[in-house]
């Protein structure tokens, strides 16, 4: 098969869909793969690498977009729509949820689109191309937010770990799935005060035999998160529903009530948010103000730490790669959990999550 990897598109998004290494796997497969000139670059991989891994080096986005299959790592951007087509299967971060203008674009066009974040194991509840680039953004969430709580970047100038006589920040992270736990263990490691709210009270124990005393851990409903969102230093909106659009749990009025210059970094972003004064920002310009709180909202985190992502990514991605590119569409008739990922079809809306957020788009 035909594969195509494209520079990515999206504000200082570094990742790239295949590294050389994954490149080679799939040579060994006897597969041949066209790569961007300059698409890994960011990441640390150069052109000579991939030639060296079996790839060729093309000079133009159409030279990749036109192949059978095309891994990617963000969603298309619309000056790349003009490159989807029927005979394509499309295979990168679709989170469609929170973008109805590609959905319908993607149901115009037929391609088969799957989305990393969809792909679901069957019966283990577990995402499992969707985890990796969750423990980086949960990771830099702390990072960044502690970044932005200093006085110069616009926060009220909190030190997380506080210093003996001075109490710590206090980090509250609304969501106990594979971002927040690893928010808190970073939020812990620098010595905040740290609370995780969640509705799963199974997954509180779970925490508890992870952090033990170190962490609160509170059952969140409307009186909890009021409580606390009005005493966080550093929010961290953790909130995630698969395939669906994330639910609201902070209002502006509630935001009203935080600090001046308190910090909200909305991990869910990508899938609309879950804090209602929050909207999408760039790598460019992070963070603005609203309510006299900062707000940062890029979706692409892990596009910061592009050398370790992709590594990340490919670790998880390249065995449904292989098999997309040994099998064509007919891999997702053998491997189940690659059948949760298919997003759009043969210009239909298949996903049920996204179904039920658009459903008027449902044939």
């Amino acid at each position: 098969m035909e594969i195509g990897v494209p520079k990515e598109t999206k504000d200082q998004e570094f990742r790239v869909g295949l590294s050389p290494s994954s490149v080679r796997v799939l040579r060994e497969n006897g597969h041949t793969i066209f790569v961007e000139t300059q698409a890994g670059t960011g990441a640390g991989f150069m052109d000579g690498e991939y030639v060296s891994a079996g790839a060729e080096i093309v000079p133009t986005p159409e030279a990749v977009w036109h192949r059978e299959l095309v891994v990617k790592v963000k969603e298309p951007l619309t000056t790349e729509y003009k490159f989807l087509h029927k005979e394509q299967i499309l295979f990168t971060y679709l989170h469609l949820a929170a973008d109805r203008k590609l959905t319908e674009y993607l149901i115009d066009c037929g391609t088969s689109a799957i989305a990393y974040e969809t792909v679901e194991q069957p019966g283990a509840n577990k995402l499992p191309l969707l985890s990796p680039m969750s423990i980086i953004a949960g990771r830099l969430s702390v990072q960044f937010g502690a970044r932005y709580l200093e006085r110069q970047q616009g926060g009220r100038g909190v030190l997380l770990g506080g210093v003996p006589g001075v109490k710590a920040g206090k980090v509250v992270i609304l969501g106990g799935g594979v971002v927040g736990t690893e928010a808190a263990k970073i939020a812990v490691g620098m010595g905040a005060t740290v609370q995780i709210l969640d509705v799963n009270v199974e997954r509180l124990s779970y925490l508890e035999t992870l952090f033990g005393s170190r962490v609160e851990l509170l059952y969140s409903n409307s009186a909890h998160i009021e409580a606390a969102v009005k005493d966080a230093d550093l929010l961290i909106g953790a909130v995630l529903v698969p395939g669906r659009r994330a639910p609201i749990l902070v209002s502006r009025e509630l935001v009203k009530q935080m600090r001046p210059g308190s910090v909200i970094v909305d991990v869910a972003v990508d899938q609309g948010g879950c804090v209602e004064t929050l909207h999408s920002t760039s790598h460019t310009n992070p963070i603005y103000l609203d309510e006299g709180v900062v707000h940062y909202g890029v979706p692409n985190m892990p596009g910061a730490v592009p050398w370790t992502a992709t590594q990340a990514l490919n670790n998880s991605t390249l065995p449904y790669v292989v098999q997309l590119a040994n099998l064509g569409i007919k891999a997702l008739a053998v491997n189940p959990a690659l059948a949760k990922g298919l997003n759009v079809q043969n210009h239909r809306l298949v996903h049920p999550a996204v179904q039920e957020v658009f459903p008027d788009l449902v044939s």
